[in-house]
């Protein structure tokens, strides 16, 4: 319990030092760039891909559901259901945990690599605030790119139903239609926003501190690595919970 105390305490303490003292906005607007790339826009192949199929894996589910009920569901049902799932939850949160998994061990293997090599001993002998110069630009890209790689996830896993439905015939395709035009709850998308941005601050942040508190040589930066998934990937699912307890309720 001590020990836990002591590492919460430690990532906000972090945190301090990453938002005081920021860079000049030309050395970010250049730092922002390269991080969108390459935590953003490296991953949107693989996002697209697993949604595309998870789409449609969804859709089968639902119809095999609906049509096996005891009272009769219309098929654009099965669209709306698929699109709720979703919204609510597969984008958001399964996606978060898988680019926890890619993302969050590149950034603490990255800055764990600079630290065992001294750069980030360099940075501060130069009297820059390392924390605010590796972590702020991973922080400002990872907010206004997951959001995108979110929406790219839930507008191909909406293309997969509608393949699949295409290829096996087990709805029409103007139900399918249909069932994606249904409304839904202004707040549910608030919601899927709102976590969407809380994932992504955490995706940044945890393998950050991770991979800056590293000690000693690559081994150890393996280790921190392997730490930093598995932690950032409890604290997406805690936090889901309590978002969802939260607003939702």
């Amino acid at each position: 319990m001590l020990k836990l105390l002591g590492f919460i305490g430690a990532y906000f303490l972090f945190l301090k030092k990453v938002f005081k003292k920021p860079q000049g906005a030309k050395v970010f607007r250049k730092l922002i760039m390269r991080e969108v790339y390459d935590l953003g826009m490296s991953s949107v192949g693989l996002v697209a891909f697993i949604s595309l199929f998870m789409g449609a894996v969804t859709a089968i589910q639902m119809a095999q559901n609906f049509q096996g009920a005891d009272i009769p569901v219309p098929d654009y049902y099965i669209s709306y259901a698929t699109k709720v799932v979703l919204i609510l939850e597969f984008s958001p949160t399964i996606i978060s945990l898988i680019l926890a998994g890619k993302v969050g061990s590149y950034i603490a293997s990255s800055i764990g690599t600079m630290r065992v090599t001294e750069q980030i001993d360099a940075l501060d002998v130069m009297g820059i605030n390392s924390p605010s110069f590796l972590v702020m630009p991973k922080i400002v890209a990872a907010v206004l790119f997951n959001p995108i790689l979110i929406m790219i996830s839930i507008a191909m896993g909406l293309v997969g139903g509608y393949l699949i439905g295409e290829v096996t015939q087990m709805w029409s395709q103007s139900d399918y239609i249909i069932g994606l035009q249904m409304p839904m709850a202004t707040r549910l998308f608030v919601y899927t926003f709102v976590k969407t941005v809380c994932f992504a601050f955490v995706i940044a942040t945890v393998p950050a501190f991770y991979g800056y508190h590293v000690k000693g040589g690559s081994l150890e930066v393996g280790r921190s690595s392997t730490s930093a998934v598995v932690w950032t990937s409890v604290i997406l699912i805690i936090l889901n919970l309590v978002l969802t307890q939260t607003i939702l309720s």
